[in-house]
This record gives structure tokens, sequence and C-alpha cells, in this order.
């Protein structure tokens, strides 16, 4: 199919497309030819799009990342842990300090019910398996948690 006239597109002008052509011109100008419009619908026209344009990214303000370290609880017991303290910051293992709890008291209280006086009823404050544990960071010797007998 020739064009009519000295037409010369110009860059940027937009061709309206006439109607398809037919099997035998599309064939003959060895084409490809296209498919014929559907029953019910119209050709329509090719509406120009916007010319394309390249904005810059939209400026962010930078991400502060926080790490944030996720600690098991500890059950503390009447030995040394390996724990984080959480004043700081470092892992070490607990220094143990025995004091004496409610359970020292009572079987003192016991012993001296059952008669056993002159001093014997002061067994239970030597016995460090009847005294509470404290728990000391052995970095900065801040009190990490205590161990109750009862």
């Amino acid at each position: 199919m020739q064009p009519t006239g000295n037409y010369n597109p110009i860059p940027g002008d937009y061709v309206v497309p006439s109607a398809p052509p037919s099997y035998e011109e599309a064939t003959l100008c060895h084409q490809p030819y296209p498919p014929p419009p559907h029953p019910g619908m119209e050709a329509k026209l090719m509406t120009p799009s916007p010319p394309y344009m390249v904005q810059p990214a939209p400026v962010q303000p930078p991400v502060t990342v926080q790490t944030v370290y996720l600690q098991q609880p500890v059950t503390l017991h009447d030995r040394p842990v390996q724990i984080c303290c959480p004043r700081c910051n470092s892992l070490t293992t607990t220094r143990l300090v025995h004091t004496s709890g409610a359970l020292a008291w009572l079987s003192c209280g016991g012993l001296c019910l059952l008669g056993c006086g002159f001093g014997c009823c002061l067994i239970p404050f030597c016995i460090d398996s009847l005294k509470d544990v404290d728990h000391y960071c052995s970095n900065c010797q801040a009190l990490v948690g205590s161990y109750k007998r009862i």
C-alpha cells in the first residue's frame, strides 16, 4: 500500500490508521496480515501517549538501624550461670554470695523447738545449701538476680 500525496511523517507525529489492508494487499507487499476486527468492534483511533519523562527518585531520609539483642530468661540456681549482664552488656559468669534467708531461719527455729540449744541451733547459718544466693556480675559487680530457697 503506497501513501498518497507527498506526505513525509515528522517524528512525534501520529498517523491515524485507515481501514486494515485486504489479504491480497498484505501478501503482495510482504507485510504481516493484521487480524480482522471482531464483529461489533470498531477501529479505535490511536491517542498519543505523553512523552516519557524521567523523574528523579524522591530523597528519603537515611534509615537508622538499631540492633536489639533478646536474651532468654535465665533461671538462677545455687551455682554460677553464664549471663549477659544488663548493666555492662558483657557475657560473664556470675559470682555467688550466700546470704541467710527464710529457710536458714526456719531451720534454726525448728532445731530450737527440738531442744538443740547451746548453739547447735545456729548450724543452719553455716550451711550454704540452706542459704539464699545472690548472683553478681563478675565484671562490673552489679547484682544480676537472687535465688530464694523459700
